[in-house]
């Protein structure tokens, strides 16, 4: 049976209401999109500390590109003299080496959970260099990320790192739906591939599949939406 994390944050965040504490969260963000709607329903409960860690994102103009995108996020949501963020080392290297023999592995698979783990081991590290109090990821708002998952690597890394893991699966509630929402407000850039030159061309065989599905219609491809 899954474990209602979003149960356990809203308890969590209520007793920090009625104490009036705000511990600091160490988040991980994967992209601008994502973190949007995380940001404005924590950043009221936590001093938070983003982390951008993400060595699987290829080429390096779209991992540039991303961390632009959230940068421009936080001025524009007002929270950057509140927010501190962090900027990882980028080492696309240590991603291939953690994946290799992965390759052919299918999205949301093996390599995958190698990717998670070696993102969130950064981030619990991080989190217990800096002293933080929580750590945890924004990847649960995807509909398309393994919430089980992630919670299961971040709780392994909390009792190796001795940090605690914020309990979250950030797609509740109409998380989701509302990071959709924000991105249009901001006029946030949606990147329609997870990151990682595999994803990338599992995203151009959809988009190839559907635009020549659409031609078999008889549909014109320059009105066939994005993914």
């Amino acid at each position: 049976m899954q474990i209602p994390y979003q149960k356990a944050l809203d308890t969590l965040l209520a007793r920090l209401d009625e104490t009036g504490e705000r511990p600091t969260l160490l988040l991980h963000c994967c992209c601008a999109p994502c973190s949007s709607y995380v940001l404005q329903s924590l950043h009221a409960h936590f001093r938070l500390v983003l982390f951008f860690y993400n060595p699987n994102i290829s080429p390096q103009a779209e991992y540039d590109k991303r961390l632009a995108e959230l940068r421009r996020m936080l001025a524009d949501m007002g929270l950057l003299g509140e927010v501190h963020l962090i900027e990882g080392r980028y080492e696309p290297e240590r991603f291939f080496a953690a994946v290799r023999g992965l390759e052919d592995a299918p999205e949301g698979g093996a390599r995958c959970r190698v990717c998670f783990s070696l993102r969130l081991g950064e981030a619990a590290r991080k989190a217990a260099e800096i002293g933080a109090d929580y750590f945890c990821t924004t990847l649960s708002i995807s509909p398309h990320k393994d919430a089980e998952l992630l919670a299961q690597l971040s709780r392994q890394l909390s009792d190796r790192f001795h940090i605690p893991w914020l309990p979250s699966d950030f797609k509740k509630k109409g998380g989701y739906q509302a990071s959709i929402a924000l991105s249009r407000q901001y006029g946030l850039y949606r990147q329609d591939y997870c990151g990682c030159v595999f994803s990338k061309a599992e995203a151009e065989r959809r988009r190839a599949n559907h635009m020549s599905q659409s031609v078999c219609k008889g549909e014109s491809p320059c009105n066939t939406p994005k993914n």
